[in-house]
């Protein structure tokens, strides 16, 4: 008796991908709930909160789109690994 491989079809959802969904979308609703950030005080270095916030985000976006970038890459990896040792075990 020969065993198949178990084939799934459709987007599978992981702990990982559920983090990188969550590191690209962070950035989006800190922009769009302008509620939260559309005031003056505090003010950092002369700035007003509404433009530095806004431009922290920039920098915190780009951490964040990097830390995603790095999550699918292991998921890439891992997904590769996964499907090469099932490929291997049935020949």
């Amino acid at each position: 008796m020969s065993e198949t491989p178990e084939v799934t079809k459709g987007p599978v959802v992981t702990p990982l991908r559920v983090a990188i969904g969550l590191c690209l979308f962070a950035p989006f609703v800190a922009m769009l709930w302008v509620g939260s950030y559309a005031k003056v005080d505090p003010a950092f270095i002369g700035i007003p909160f509404f433009y530095w916030y806004q431009m922290l985000w920039v920098l915190i976006s780009t951490v964040l789109t990097v830390v995603a970038y790095k999550l699918w890459q292991l998921d890439q990896r891992g997904r590769a690994g996964s499907s090469s040792a099932k490929g291997g075990a049935s020949r």
